[in-house]
């Protein structure tokens, strides 16, 4: 173990990681250390900095995919705290710290009479990640509901606050995994939710869950609870990482021509040039669904997720190519991985 510079920082070395990410992969971080507040947060990037070392940060571990052993320091963000910052007549502004899990974040404003969020119930994970993913289920996306994310630079250990537009969110993406990508650790993340409850079912599946045509916020929570609990694994009994996947989204010319092949394969609106194809029908249609490669495979029931049983992360990545190569060969169309990829390929 290795004292740093800040007081109770502990910075340990060769430390397995399988605790820290739900696909449950050994693999060794040579340093690793876990902050709670700023200061520890602070002398960490310092003792990365001052020591040339990769800086890895992970949260809980939900989106990640360690493909080798981690060289450098992996630094677990585990900042806590919820915080009401301001309101108005008909909207609050939350501020989480990053290592707030996501779907305890969620029950709390529902719970708190804070709405917006029921449809990104049980999304696994903590809150610093959900903006670098511009997190999204159900017809609703984070960043509907941004005010401001606080981060810390890893050059320099400056404190800013970027707003919404700064963040330049997309359709799973933000300007943290561009231009931005290895720039920031998220310390922080500050919501704004409605005081009256405004739903959103316009998601096909969703509205057939529901057992009302006037369903409240807690009847949305639960509706998606319940889709979740029927469809995706608990990563503690089947370690994954939910969706492995993008919905790819196509011009509309391509998905006029696959909807006239395929009437079968669901396709959404997008924009007026652009459509968004389901993936998991794409990867079920391409015989992937419920197999297992060695000591990974697909769900049987939900065939965007990738499970691991007992297998490394090279392994999880090899599927995921044979199933990106086969979709291209059979419809002429790429699939995008969602998670982010730790380590090297060898």
């Amino acid at each position: 173990m290795i004292e740093a510079e800040s007081t109770e920082l502990q910075i340990n070395q060769s430390v397995d990681l399988k605790p820290y990410n739900s696909l449950a992969i050994s693999a060794v971080a040579e340093y690793f250390c876990s902050v709670q507040n700023i200061s520890q947060l602070e002398s960490a990037l310092a003792f990365a900095n001052n020591n040339n070392l990769i800086l890895t940060p992970i949260g809980g571990g939900s989106n990640l995919v360690i493909a080798s052993d981690l060289t450098g320091l992996v630094l677990h963000i585990d900042l806590k705290g919820i915080e009401i910052i301001s309101s108005d007549k008909e909207t609050i502004n939350i501020r989480f710290a990053a290592g707030e899990n996501w779907h305890s974040s969620v029950t709390y404003c529902l719970e708190n009479g804070c709405y917006g969020l029921e449809n990104l119930a049980l999304i696994p994970g903590y809150m610093g990640a959900a903006p670098i993913q511009n997190i999204g289920a159900y017809g609703v996306e984070l960043c509907d509901f941004v005010h401001s994310v606080e981060v810390i630079e890893r050059a320099t250990g400056n404190l800013k606050r970027l707003s919404c537009d700064d963040c330049q969110f997309g359709y799973r993406t933000s300007v943290f995994k561009q231009t931005a990508k290895d720039s920031y650790v998220i310390t922080a993340v500050t919501l704004t939710l409605n005081k009256t409850p405004k739903v959103n079912i316009d998601y096909p599946s969703l509205q057939t869950s529901l057992e009302t045509d006037n369903p409240s916020p807690a009847d949305i929570y639960q509706a998606v609870c319940h889709i979740r609990h029927s469809k995706l694994p608990d990563p503690q009994d089947i370690p994954n990482v939910g969706s492995f996947f993008k919905n790819p989204i196509v011009n509309k010319d391509v998905a006029d021509t696959l909807a006239q092949n395929h009437p079968e394969l669901p396709i959404y609106a997008y924009s007026p040039s652009q459509s968004k194809l389901a993936a998991a029908w794409l990867i079920e249609h391409c015989g992937f669904k419920g197999c297992r490669k060695g000591d990974v495979g697909v769900h049987d029931k939900q065939a965007l997720v990738l499970v691991n049983y007992q297998g490394d992360g090279a392994a999880v990545l090899a599927l995921a190519e044979e199933i990106k190569s086969v979709v291209l060969q059979t419809f002429a169309v790429e699939l995008q991985v969602e998670p982010r990829i730790y380590g090297n390929l060898t």
